[in-house]
């Protein structure tokens, strides 16, 4: 299991090979030639042979949200929505070694990712859906910025001031924004690498931070992610013409675009003891908030 992290989920090798191999045996899966995809947040494997991903929930994690996170899948399967389907088989998540796992359809992928405009219409019609039937918590990146900032043991306390000073003035200003566009579920992370193809469209996945609240947060982290991560300014003109508005019009979009930005990087430090090797790239990014360089081009984390 080729492993691009030092400790994908915050689990170590042998512990998720062996969560991965009671996993496979509890679902009736083919678990050979399993790969890790990803594994800052969670641990995401590849199970070619079984046409799966298998994701366990980063350790920690209560299970409780990740059983929230299935039942709005489920409610979104069974109104057709776009999304990467739940694998067939036993009730999810599944309990394995005390840790939260869900199994997700694979769906094989093109060499070139979703562009933000395809990822625009299944976000049109996630924004305009009734009240799912899954109370789902309020989108609240002030609170969730707080969360990281106390949760950082590996940056210095004058680094940790500057953020905490950051956010807290942040939020004075967003008291003072007015969102136009109605409430409604939010994707909460949408973006390219949580986007796939399937056929000709484009379908949304990783619901862990989906939410409740005003759609203009999915679209400032759809102009977020583009801007950073070095894509062109037309291909976020081509997704806010898709979609209808462009919140880099909206009075007060540099308070969503500041307060979007800071919680990446937050979320980021707080992860650096799993992931030692991310430190340069959060600094890097924390030293851009303090000159204000908003071009500065993001690496991947």
């Amino acid at each position: 299991m080729t492993d691009p992290a030092s400790a994908p989920g915050g689990f170590d090798e042998s512990e998720l090979r062996r969560i991965v191999k009671h996993t496979c045996k509890a679902a009736g899966l083919h678990g050979a030639n399993a790969r890790l995809l990803r594994g800052h947040t969670n641990a995401v494997i590849l199970l070619p042979d079984a046409a799966a991903v298998v994701k366990v929930a980063r350790r920690g994690t209560p299970v409780n949200t990740v059983q929230r996170t299935t039942r709005f899948v489920h409610w979104l399967m069974d109104r057709g929505f776009p999304t990467v389907p739940l694998h067939p088989g036993p009730e999810q998540p599944l309990l394995v070694d005390g840790h939260a796992v869900t199994i997700w359809t694979y769906l094989p992928q093109p060499d070139h990712p979703v562009s933000a405009a395809q990822i625009a219409k299944p976000l049109i019609q996630l924004h305009n859906l009734p009240t799912p039937p899954v109370e789902l918590p309020a989108h609240d990146n002030v609170r969730a910025i707080r969360k990281s900032i106390a949760g950082i043991t590996s940056l210095p306390e004058a680094t940790l001031r500057f953020l905490t000073e950051r956010v807290d003035r942040l939020e004075v200003e967003l008291e003072q924004v007015e969102f136009p566009l109605p409430t409604g579920p939010l994707q909460g992370d949408p973006q390219h690498r949580n986007a796939l193809h399937r056929g000709d469209e484009a379908v949304l996945c990783d619901w862990d931070t989906a939410a409740h609240g005003h759609p203009e947060w999915d679209l400032v982290t759809i102009e977020v992610h583009c801007r950073r991560f070095g894509y062109t300014p037309e291909h976020y003109k081509d997704f806010a013409t898709t979609y209808g508005y462009d919140v880099t019009t909206l009075v007060g979009y540099s308070t969503l675009r500041d307060l979007r930005e800071l919680r990446m990087i937050t979320t980021n430090a707080r992860k650096v003891h799993h992931a030692p090797q991310s430190v340069h790239e959060v600094l890097r990014r924390i030293k851009g908030l303090r000159t204000e360089d908003l071009d500065m081009r993001w690496h991947i984390l």
